[in-house]
């Protein structure tokens, strides 16, 4: 085996050119079996997993290293650099404590931004890993579904309608098989497979015996022996494909770059101010007064600007995401969770979403009459009971043998019984309910031992049926072909009609009994499918192309129940009352769909559906008119779904949409929340998507919604509360500078003070910015968070509302330390007995807890903070934290000395903490009001409807 493989490549060298069986035998693999499970073992060992080369992970080191990569470090190294300047200026007396403090903030900062920055990047590769890529193959003679990275070469890999190409393959079968190569070739349309060899060399495009990594299955089904893995490739080979969850910009995060750069500028232009105001009012007799006040301005600027935003937001994105793959909706993309929040339509498809995908075919319809099929499970001692015709004899009988016969012949699934003596359905549910049906009549009749199933003509959503060659081993050999599809495009190729054991020809009249039959079934909610067949005459040959499923022999119909699922009612009532608009979007017939939207609520009675058909004969005018309205539409084609979505999305709509097959692709890619289904999905929906449902069910989709409004209420929250609390610093010293005389920050000379030390605020931003931030970016939903209307993609997440609030709880923030510097301090409009070390430290005191007020009360905007209190345990955490740091930089004397504080007295902590909390007061009252403001609104609003 080694010497057929080219060295150190993880291939085969030209498998194209090799007939199949050179390429088993060089291989060392078994047509029927595969690989054994030691041979994949040697050679993952040897070969290494099937993955194309990814960039490489950087050391933990160098992302420390980035975190003074930033503006603003540079700008505390700038401080560093004056403080020590100054120090050594003073002949180098005692420690330079400044140069020392800033330093360990630096140190602490970058630990923080490490920290924030590792925990985002694990969460991502998490969420990476849980996007991953699978692929059917056969080994110790069992097909099993494995991750795509696990192919090694010589397995055998098994291809169907939907999968991606996990690997380069020697195809041994081919079934019809299409596959979509515009990844590796260029070439747009899918391209048709065979297994002969072309004799000669050809170019890439023209491999017809060969699939290759990251191409998809567009239709058919095959089986091919792996020849090349990973970079070995021709996908490799290119480096066009890279299986990692790209990293990228949001634009939440854009927004919030732009609002960093935008208080850069500003707070740059204040610091200026200040820097101004204090050389020209205080007098500046020496250098060292010069790199005191030049310090002041470098640490303002930093302590004003939120510098952890970005990495702060991230993580709470990832967390977020990881929250909603722990409910089964698995986020591939940051953006994806911005854009939840604003869905305000949801396209869904009903059979495995909206409905529990238990196939049960609960009745039968052929040219004899109606049938019931009964039995409890999958117990083979049920029947079939017919109303009002013989059970056991007669007509009825005979074609419902033939219904349920050809219905499983012409269908891929397996029925297969468990050691409990279960039954258990591998594949399509519709199709294996036809498998179930057989096992409730008598053993005797339902067998189809006697078939051996020679080809197919596989299933697409565009003919909306399939069919399969049969060989009648109990009848001398005879061919049949069996088809089986939706009843209208059946019966489109039907020209006869079994009726008992004769075969007539469909004449008008019955023809039309046929359709009311089906009418009949739709109208009572079951899915319809119906069965036809012909026998084949010895030329006749699927491989010679020639068209076979005409002049059929119409069988008869099913009717399949596939109940709601108990979730979905209440998950689209509370779509609704979120504002969002839910549409049914699916191939079956239009009285179904419009039976099963009614029973959930999404149209009313006597509703109807919109069909492919009539959306075909609408322009695109007529088509933004039809979905103003309508909200169920039925027998669609891929086409129709991408009209649906791009006109919705043209109406302003921010839409969401479901998908399972290839034909869903370009409208999952064209949606704004593609959605793929994670049990029934193929692998290309699931590629082409930006969420997949681990469960397959909408009231998930509904809840990732909810989440995706929380996350974004939670960003609101720590910007709200990091703006407002920078701003109350910023204003602090500017108007402790700008009032100086007014609050008694003057010395005997007349020369201002200074109402807070570069240091102090330095530590004011370490151990009060990061943390309750974090934690407000987890806070528990708020109970309004789906009684909204959606979010408009142009809406701000700072919007001017809230700039209007940053700045009113800064100015209290500010005033409330002010008050406690100017009450504390000889002189001022208060005048107090306190040292200015003394009132520095309480003023320094009451800014750090009046954050820690705002940081209780910026959970929301208009809601009170003592509603849900102690909902969060993490802000609790960080608030207990931070006083306990800050008691310590009060009465620690090493820290006295690093930070220019002293210690206070139980009754001036007493008064620092009264007047904090009016920052919370205050913030209560303006909620108070917004509320009052509010209902008046409403209230007005209302009177004006009536």
């Amino acid at each position: 085996m080694s010497s057929a493989l080219e060295p150190g490549r993880n291939r085969i060298a030209s498998p194209y050119l090799k007939d199949v069986e050179t390429i088993i035998r060089e291989l060392d693999t078994d047509i029927g079996v595969g690989l054994s499970s030691a041979q994949v073992q040697a050679r993952l060992s040897r070969d290494g997993p099937n993955e194309l080369r990814a960039q490489p992970v950087k050391p933990a080191w160098q992302y420390f290293l980035r975190q003074f990569q930033d503006p603003l470090v540079y700008l505390l190294l700038v401080a560093v650099v004056i403080n020590l300047a100054s120090w050594w200026l003073m002949d180098g007396r005692d420690w330079p404590v400044d140069a020392l403090v800033i330093t360990l903030i630096v140190l602490a900062n970058a630990l923080l931004g490490f920290f924030q920055e590792t925990r985002s990047q694990r969460a991502v590769a998490t969420l990476a890993n849980l996007t991953q890529s699978s692929s059917s193959v056969i080994r110790d003679g069992a097909m099993e579904r494995i991750p795509s990275h696990q192919l090694v070469v010589g397995d055998l890999l098994v291809l169907s309608e939907g999968d991606s190409v996990g690997a380069d393959a020697r195809l041994v079968q081919a079934n019809a098989l299409r596959v979509l190569e515009a990844s590796l070739t260029g070439e747009s349309e899918a391209v048709s497979k065979n297994t002969a060899c072309p004799g000669t060399e050809v170019p890439l495009a023209e491999r017809s015996n060969m699939v290759f990594k990251g191409s998809a299955i567009a239709q058919g089904s095959g089986v091919g022996v792996v020849t090349a893995i990973g970079m070995a490739t021709e996908v490799g080979a290119i480096a066009h494909l890279l299986e990692v969850t790209p990293e990228e910009v949001t634009p939440l995060q854009k927004e919030v770059r732009a609002i960093g750069r935008m208080l850069g500028i500003a707070v740059l232009l204040i610091t200026m101010v200040v820097v101004v105001a204090v050389l020209i009012l205080i007098p500046v007799d020496t250098v060292d007064d010069v790199l005191s006040v030049l310090l002041l301005g470098v640490s303002l600027a930093v302590a004003a600007v939120p510098e952890g935003l970005p990495a702060i937001l991230s993580l709470v994105l990832a967390f977020g995401m990881l929250r909603m793959a722990r409910n089964k909706a698995i986020i591939k993309r940051l953006s994806s969770v911005e854009t939840l929040g604003a869905a305000s339509v949801i396209c869904t498809d009903k059979t495995g979403t909206l409905t529990r995908s238990e196939m049960t075919i609960q009745q039968t319809m052929t040219a004899s009459g109606k049938g019931r099929v009964s039995g409890v499970g999958y117990a083979p001692n049920g029947q079939i009971d017919y109303l009002g015709m013989p059970t056991s004899k007669g007509p009825v009988h005979n074609e419902n043998v033939l219904l349920l016969r050809g219905g499983s012949l012409a269908g891929n699934a397996r029925l297969t019984q468990r050691e409990d003596g279960s039954w258990v359905i591998h594949g399509d549910p519709t199709e294996g309910a036809f498998l179930v049906a057989q096992r409730k009549l008598d053993a005797p009749v339902h067998s189809t031992n006697g078939f051996e199933r020679v080809a197919e003509i596989p299933f697409t959503s565009d003919r909306k049926m399939m069919s399969a060659v049969v060989i009648d081993h109990e009848h001398n050999d005879q061919r049949l072909l069996f088809s089986k599809g939706a009843p209208d495009v059946l019966l489109q190729h039907c020209t006869h009609i079994q009726v008992g054991m004769d075969v007539v020809p469909l004449t008008d009249d019955l023809r039309a009994r046929a359709v009311a039959n089906v009418n009949e079934l739709s109208g009572a909610a079951l899915r319809t499918l119906s069965v036809a067949y012909r026998p084949l005459t010895a030329s006749e040959d699927v491989t010679t192309g020639q068209p076979l499923e005409t002049a059929l022999v119409f069988i008869g119909t099913v009717g399949i129940s596939d109940p709601p699922r108990e979730e979905v009612a209440p998950a689209i009532v509370e779509a609704r009352r979120a504002g969002i608009r839910i549409i049914m979007i699916t191939g079956d017939h239009p009285r179904t769909a419009a039976r099963i939207a009614e029973d959930l609520d999404i149209i009313p009675a006597g509703g109807r559906a919109l069909t492919g058909a009539d959306l075909d004969k609408l322009d695109d005018a007529a088509l933004a008119e039809a979905v103003k309205s309508t909200c169920v539409y039925a027998r669609t084609a891929a086409s129709h779904k991408l009209r649906i979505v791009d006109a919705l999305q043209a109406q302003g709509h921010v839409v969401a949409m479901t998908g399972d097959g290839v034909n869903d692709a370009p409208a999952l890619k064209s949606a704004d929340i593609g959605i793929a289904m994670g049990i029934t999905g193929t692998e290309v929906s699931r590629q082409a998507a930006k969420m997949i449902l681990a469960d397959d069910n909408f009231a998930t989709i509904v809840l990732a919604i909810r989440e995706g409004r929380g996350i974004l209420d939670n960003i609101r929250k720590f910007l709200r509360y990091l703006l407002s609390s920078n701003m109350g610093e910023v204003l602090t010293v500017f108007l402790g500078v700008v009032g100086a005389g007014v609050i008694g920050l003057v010395d005997e000379k007349g020369a201002i003070i200074l109402p807070l030390l570069a240091t102090q605020i330095l530590w004011i931003n370490l151990i009060t910015d990061a943390a309750p931030a974090i934690a407000m970016g987890l806070d528990p939903h708020g109970e309004d968070v789906m009684t909204r209307s959606p979010r408009k993609p142009w809406d701000r997440i700072i919007d001017t509302r809230m700039w209007i609030g940053v700045i009113e709880v800064g100015l209290v923030m500010a005033l409330a330390s002010l008050f406690t510097i100017d009450w504390l301090l000889p002189g001022g409009m208060i005048p107090g007995d306190a040292s200015l070390v003394e009132a520095r430290t309480g003023g320094f005191t009451v800014l750090v807890l009046a954050q820690l007020f705002n940081a209780l009360s910026a959970r929301s905007e208009s809601t009170s903070a003592f509603r849900r209190l102690f909902a969060n345990r993490w802000l609790w955490g960080a608030i207990v934290l931070a006083v306990a740091l800050q008691v310590a930089v009060v009465h620690s004397p090493p820290l006295n000395k690093a930070f220019g504080t002293s210690a206070l007295t139980f009754g001036q902590w007493g008064f620092c903490l009264v007047v904090a909390s009016s920052l919370f007061w205050f913030i209560e009252l303006r909620k108070l009001l917004l509320r009052l403001k509010s209902q008046k609104r409403a209230k007005t609003y209302i009177a004006k409807r009536e």
